[in-house]
């Protein structure tokens, strides 16, 4: 009986390793990535729930202006508590308003008139926001 048995040589277990060690770079590549995006998605998520601070009809008044959520919000909620206020203050956002859309039914039919306001807020994860006013049924 031959006492040698079939083994891997040196070559064949080098490539082995560099073929796992390649699909173990992509698959971390691919998860950073990930975590990235989710970061990005959950951070601008909290910023919508605060951008809808600033959707007031107090807002339309202030076309390019850098303002807090405590200053359009101080006649309509009149926080009492301190804390509150200091959490309003804290949330900036600069407001551009473009010129309004104003959106008139064709002769031939009868629809409603409208008007598309919107709101533009700037910063570090910009958003807009429309508002439609009928003017007419």
């Amino acid at each position: 009986m031959n006492g040698n048995r079939p083994a891997f040589t040196l070559i064949e277990i080098l490539v082995s390793v560099l073929i796992l060690s390649g699909a173990i770079v992509y698959v971390l590549k691919v998860h950073s990535q990930n975590r990235e995006q989710i970061i990005y998605v959950s951070k601008r998520n909290l910023h919508a729930l605060e951008d809808s601070l600033f959707l007031a009809e107090s807002a339309f008044r202030y076309h390019q202006s850098d303002k807090n959520a405590y200053d359009l919000l101080q006649n309509d909620l009149r926080p009492e508590n301190t804390q509150s206020r200091h959490l309003l203050r804290n949330i900036k956002r600069h407001i551009y308003l473009p010129e309004p859309i104003n959106l008139l039914p064709e002769e031939e039919t009868q629809g409603p008139a409208a008007v598309i306001r919107e709101i533009k807020l700037k910063g570090t994860y910009p958003a807009s926001f429309y508002r439609f006013d009928l003017q007419s049924l």
